[in-house]
């Protein structure tokens, strides 16, 4: 009795995660200028972007990952 209960809530549990999901909306065009705004960056200054990624690679002395070239010298 108690394994039927598990597999009932289970299904009920996952039933409501996927109905949640089925409302979701592609954004229209005249909405994706408002994604596009410096405000919506995960970086709000790219250049101390640039200069954290390039200490970064330099100390590991590897490059990947995010774009940057050079070696792991630091004289990209």
């Amino acid at each position: 009795m108690k394994h039927l209960y598990k597999i009932a809530m289970c299904a009920v549990v996952a039933t409501s995660l996927m109905s949640g999901c089925s409302s979701i909306t592609p954004v229209n065009a005249w909405e994706k200028g408002d994604l596009a705004k410096t405000e919506m960056s995960f970086e709000s200054d790219v250049l101390d972007a640039k200069f954290t990624d390039h200490i970064y690679f330099s100390r590991e002395a590897a490059t990947g990952g995010a774009g940057v070239g050079g070696g792991g010298c630091g004289c990209n």
